[in-house]
């Protein structure tokens, strides 16, 4: 059975449970599955009951499909990702995008934990990644192209929606929330920088660091989708300012954010359809 066909049999067993079509979908990154409470959950399936979907290895991760209501609107969320570092292949890691997009999402808003490289930063606070450099050594894209599914060679100019970039800068103005907006760098881990790294990223236009989020928004463009993302700053790579950091850190910091990207994520779904 080929990718797509494995594709195509996940989505059909969803449809079979599901039947709707959703066109939110949110990832839940490390440290954040807890935006989940803000969903009204109507289905939970679990990634292991879902046909050649990965299984989440990391402890910060659930592993679970929610499908369910956010500011009223119908979305379904990610509790949990999968990530290269884990062992997976790129196609593996963005195995649920591609079935998000049969399964009618097209808004995607993903989140992630990250480590900052610009000054201005500081642990628990966010930033909206307005763009990203793409340093994996594998991408999901390689390989056999359904015309189907996109573009043989996809635009990326634009990968994060400028509109919803200004939705959300106009949120964190009403609510009060100081938000940063920055390039995100995508890395392979499962090792944190090394002072010379996190230097060189920040030479090279980065503004946070992560081992997460860019396979996905890769396939999220080639598919057409949408795409908004959140870092949460968890550590920093910040000259003076760098120290060892655990796991146990790192979803502590994201727990200083957490209600912040809870709002943010809230009041855009709210806000989605009002904007278009």
């Amino acid at each position: 059975m080929d990718y797509k066909q494995q594709v195509e049999q996940a989505t059909a067993y969803i449809q079979g449970i599901h039947s709707d079509s959703v066109a939110i979908g949110i990832i839940l990154g490390t440290g954040l599955g807890n935006l989940a409470s803000q969903i009204q959950v109507d289905l939970e399936i679990p990634y292991q009951e879902i046909p050649h979907f990965p299984i989440s290895t990391v402890e910060s991760h659930t592993g679970t499909l929610l499908f369910g209501r956010l500011a009223g609107k119908k979305v379904l969320a990610m509790k949990g990702r999968f990530h290269y570092y884990e062992g997976y292949s790129m196609k593996e890691v963005t195995f649920p995008i591609r079935v998000m997009r049969g399964l009618g999402v097209q808004t995607l808003l993903v989140s992630n934990a990250s480590g900052g490289l610009n000054p201005a930063q500081a642990v628990g606070e966010v930033m909206v990644i307005a763009d990203h450099i793409n340093l994996f050594p594998e991408n999901p894209l390689r390989g056999k192209n359904y015309e189907t599914w996109g573009p043989r060679f996809p635009d990326m100019s634009v990968p994060y929606s400028p509109r919803l970039v200004e939705l959300a800068l106009e949120i964190a103005q009403e609510k009060g929330i100081k938000l940063h907006t920055g390039v995100y760098c995508g890395v392979e881990g499962p090792n944190l920088e090394t002072p010379a790294e996190y230097s060189y990223l920040r030479t090279i236009g980065g503004d946070a660091v992560g081992m997460s989020t860019v396979p996905e928004v890769l396939v999220a463009c080639h598919a057409g989708m949408e795409v908004f993302g959140l870092s949460a700053i968890t550590d920093l790579g910040v000259p003076g300012k760098i120290h060892q950091v655990s796991l146990q850190d790192v979803i502590a910091a994201a727990g200083l954010a957490e209600p912040l990207m809870s709002v943010l994520f809230e009041e855009l779904v709210a806000r989605l359809e009002t904007k278009k």
